[in-house]
């Protein structure tokens, strides 16, 4: 074996974690010499650690007292393991102990990895760390040497037996009565500054601001930071006077906390307006809304200069509507975790359709703005078969599920993984009313102090239980529920979930998993256990957990093999191998694109809805995990037509029968997902009024993004009445708009179309969609022409509308390049048909993830214009952008290509075609890198 040597950082390409799992299970023994292990980092390796023991590689693992980090929890799971000596060195004043070393042994050489990573989950997995990995024979000087100095620090080490660990936990309680461990770190209010998701909700709103705008809202997870953003907005407005209004009184004082903390030497008072204290002639106000809706007259109409709402998808209903009625801020602002509604009214209506920022799971755990979670999908025992059943079956479901061995191996199971902390607090999820309290029956039989909680319970009762759980003191530990918790309450101390029902939609999972992810004094990380069994649908899981809207067979199949390498952070996602296998089974089987499959996701959805029929794309934006709505645009050609056939609707029958209107829909609809905003804010702008010029154009697409340009705003005009469609794509639609002394203004069938109010608003809706998922998915940046976001989908035909091409769109499509004036398109499928690859050997591949080798078509050669121009592209000018797919179709749709930024020639030889090799100006991130490469 040949020595070798490599640095591990945890980044994309990998980390410490996956290095030591996999060389745990390939070697003979190993040895750990670490400072710190805390159970954060030790849960991550529990099931590694077994898999060792089951098949006899023996290990020793030395920690240390130093700075009494290592805490007594780990200590105690770690002496579970039978194949495993542990020793702890007991450290003083004098001397400290900081070493990271893992030591692998093989047949014939030994892994040696040292560096600065103990055994945490920030260390093995998201902090910036560096560890170096020698591989050596067992006869080399460096290996010799190690092992010296391992077995002199092994010998002096205390062993860890039940007494030793006794004392040491002794001896940490005590320092927590005391109040000094751990250290309490000292922070200046001064430098309380604002997080990544805040900073960018606040540049938002400023720019609307500037822009006239005079209400938003804000879409962010519970426990992102939404009063500290608005505290912060405020800070930089400097209103006279202001007013906050909440639906829950036990949340008004800790936002007047939050205010008061930041917003300090400034000449403002502070008040609480509610039932028992009414502090009237406070500057800044903090009212419920059931005492504010009695009293608002007592205030003049322009009192306040700014108002906000939280939680403000309640902003609906009749108490708020005659407060937002009476009052006259200079700005209004909305904060909710769920633009859901539950009265059949827009919330984004009530703030003029300008969201400022919306932060999903993903976002929030890439923002460190909630904790990471430990995922454990778990193959539920053989005697639970739910494969022959009905999903929407509850009651047969429950029957299944009610097993006392199932209660035993989720016990079993409960107690190997752990739990953060010291008193586990719990939610467990379960399949039915009847199913909850027989979890919660048992699990009392057996000493373990559980409560059901249902719908049936009332208000103040849940409160109290909940209340119990948090109490370090009570002895309840879990509760056992619906879907009660789903949403709209906050339980910051959860530090595990049990998932112990089939699942059947990523919203709800999305949910359940977020009442845990709270950010609370103390906690690290949150445990969930999902026991997958046999049911149809178990890959919903995986659907829910990539955490994309953007998903096809393949995709998901890389994210399950991978552990979800793509989710950020400490975050950690396991599955044993049967779930895996039984998942990638599913996948293949399911046709993610078929009328059968189509129909099941969006009943689904609608049962989200509260069984109401989703008729508005924006309902879509209501839940984290709710379905692509344009799968169902694709599948018709137009939304509405899909739900019609679903639901049989007779009267969207009689809507649709309207040709003018099913052309402006289709019209409409044909743009999404949108790639430029521009046309839907001229749009937007064109719904109230007859024309729009450029000047104001432009002024309407900077409420959006941070600049335009405006050949740009001149093809966005010519889009809109249709200069580049062929004949074939002005079948069936209508020309909205026309061009007249440079202006543009609404074709006359557009304009009468918008006269009837039940047309305008489907139209209304298709044009927010567009425009809030644009926001989402491409914020507020600046693309420039050609207009195209690095590593985001695209069709061929969409390089010419974002070049500003102008001649027929459609005649962007079926060559393998494409050019406009000095920029060149390269569309490249890495797998081909087998009939191409029969005529061609093409050899368009990644050398890694700088490198891109690619043929020209056929035809080509040296000494023509355009090979020069691929050969020699950075002398000439030439711009080479590179879109990639795996696979020209999954399930019979056409897949899009990725962008992956322009290239360079660097190499290239032969001709007809001429092979390249592109040096890439943005190294793919291994993410992208791995999806394209990796064969599942």
């Amino acid at each position: 074996m040949i020595s070798d040597k490599k640095l591990i950082v945890n980044s994309e390409k990998g980390n410490l974690l996956n290095e030591l799992i996999k060389s745990i299970k390939e070697c003979q023994h190993f040895y750990f010499s670490v400072a710190f292990i805390n159970f954060s980092g030790l849960q991550l390796l529990l099931e590694t650690f077994k898999e060792a023991e089951k098949i006899g590689i023996k290990g020793k693992i030395l920690t240390s007292t130093y700075l009494n980090f290592t805490d007594s929890k780990s200590l105690k799971k770690i002496k579970e393991f039978e194949n495993i000596n542990l020793k702890v060195f007991v450290t003083d004043k004098e001397i400290g102990f900081h070493t990271k070393a893992y030591i692998f042994e093989y047949r014939e050489y030994y892994k040696i990895i040292i560096g600065s990573s103990n055994i945490t989950q920030s260390a093995l997995k998201s902090n910036v760390e560096w560890n170096v990995k020698v591989v050596s024979k067992k006869e080399d000087e460096y290996v010799r040497e190690v092992l010296k100095e391992y077995q002199k620090i092994w010998d002096i080490g205390t062993k860890a037996d039940q007494g030793f660990i006794s004392r040491y936990e002794s001896f940490l309680q005590n320092l927590i009565r005391k109040n000094i461990y751990p250290q309490v770190i000292y922070e200046d209010i001064e430098y309380i500054v604002p997080n990544r998701m805040q900073k960018r909700a606040i540049e938002s709103l400023e720019r609307l601001r500037s822009y006239g705008e005079n209400k938003a809202l804000v879409i962010a997870a519970t426990g992102t930071g939404k009063t500290y953003m608005s505290a912060f907005d405020v800070k930089e407005f400097k209103p006279k006077k202001l007013l906050f209004i909440v639906h829950r009184e036990e949340i008004l004082k800790k936002a007047k906390e939050t205010f008061e903390k930041l917003i300090v030497n400034e000449p403002v008072t502070f008040g609480f307006f509610t039932g028992n204290v009414k502090q009237k002639d406070a500057d800044y106000l903090f009212a419920t809304i059931q005492t504010v809706s009695k009293y608002y007259k007592d205030f003049d109409q322009d009192e306040f200069d700014y108002l906000i709402i939280d939680e403000a998808h309640h902003a609906t209903s009749p108490s708020y509507e005659s407060v937002l009625c009476y009052f006259n801020p200079k700005f209004t602002l909305g904060m909710t975790a769920t633009p859901e509604r539950s009265d059949g009214r827009s919330v984004f209506d009530l703030f003029d359709n300008n969201v400022a920022i919306e932060v999903r799971l993903h976002e929030a755990l890439d923002d460190e703005l909630i904790i990471p979670f430990h995922y454990f999908g778990i193959t539920d025992i053989d005697e639970v078969d739910l494969s022959d059943v009905d999903i929407d079956d509850i009651a047969e479901i429950t029957k299944r599920l009610k097993v006392h061995e199932r209660v035993e191996f989720i016990i079993e199971q409960m107690n190997f993984y752990g739990h953060d902390g010291d008193k586990r607090k719990c939610l467990g999820f379960c399949a039915s009313k009847e199913h909850a309290r027989y979890m919660t029956e048992e699990f009392n039989s057996r000493g373990y102090k559980s409560i059901c909680l249902t719908g049936d319970d009332s208000v103040e009762y849940r409160s109290q239980i909940i209340q119990r759980l948090e109490d370090e003191k009570d002895d309840l530990q879990f509760i056992f529920t619906v879907d009660i918790f789903n949403e709209g309450v906050d339980i910051p101390s959860v530090n595990t979930v049990l998932m112990l029902r089939p699942t059947n939609s990523p919203i709800v999972f999305i949910q359940q998993l977020g009442r845990g992810l709270r950010k609370y004094k103390g906690k690290s990380f949150l445990t969930v256990l999902d026991f997958i069994g046999n049911h149809n649908k178990t890959f919903l899981i995986a659907i829910a957990l990539n955490g994309s809207r953007y998903y096809d067979k393949d995709s998901l199949k890389v994210a399950i093999a991978t552990g979800f390498a793509n989710i950020p952070g400490s975050t950690h996602i396991q599955m044993d191998e049967i779930s895996q296998e039984r998942i990638l089974q599913q996948i293949d089987k399911e046709n993610f694109n078929s009328m059968k499959y189509l129909k099941e996701e969006y009943n689904e959805f609608k049962k989200m809805n509260n069984g109401k029929v989703p008729y508005y794309l924006v309902d879509y934006l209501k839940y984290d995990g709710a379905p692509d709505p344009i799968k169902f645009i694709d599948r018709e050609k137009i939304y509405l037509q899909f739900v019609r056939k679903v639901e049989k609707d007779e009267n969207l029958l009689s809507l649709l029968s309207n040709v003018i209107f099913e052309g402006a829909l289709k019209e409409i609809s044909g743009k999404l997902p949108l790639k430029r905003i521009h046309e839907f804010v001229i749009l937007k702008y064109l719904l109230e009024h007859k024309e729009i010029s450029q000047s104001i154009a432009k002024r309407e697409i900077l409420k959006y993004i941070k600049e335009v340009d405006s050949d740009t705003i001149i093809h966005a005009f010519e889009c809109l009445t249709q200069s580049y469609y062929d004949s074939v794509q002005k079948r069936g639609k209508l020309q909205l708009c026309e061009l007249q002394d440079g202006l543009l203004i609404k074709s006359d069938d557009f304009s009468n179309i918008l006269k009837n109010s039940e047309y305008k608003k489907y139209i209304k809706d298709h044009i927010q969609y567009g425009i809030f998922r644009y926001e989402k998915e491409f914020k507020q940046d600046y693309y420039g022409i050609p207009h195209f976001k690095l590593y985001e989908q695209y069709l061929m035909a969409d390089a010419a509308l974002l070049s500003n091409y102008r001649k027929i769109h459609s005649s962007f499509r079926g060559s393998g390049l494409l050019a406009n004036g000095k920029d060149y398109f390269l569309y490249i499928d890495l797998h081909k048909e087998e009939d191409i690859k029969e005529s061609i050997n093409y050899q368009d591949k990644f050398l890694d993830q700088k490198y891109f080798q690619w043929q020209s078509q056929n035809s080509t050669t040296q000494t023509s214009e355009r090979g020069k121009n691929i050969i020699y592209n950075k002398e000439r000018g030439v711009s080479l952008h590179l879109f990639i797919r795996k696979y020209k179709e999954i399930d019979g749709k056409t897949e899009p290509y990725i962008y992956i930024g322009k290239g360079n020639t660097v190499e290239f030889h032969g001709e007809k075609p001429i092979t390249t090799v592109l040096e890439l100006e943005h190294e793919v991130p291994q993410r992208i890198y791995t999806e394209f490469v990796k064969k599942v």
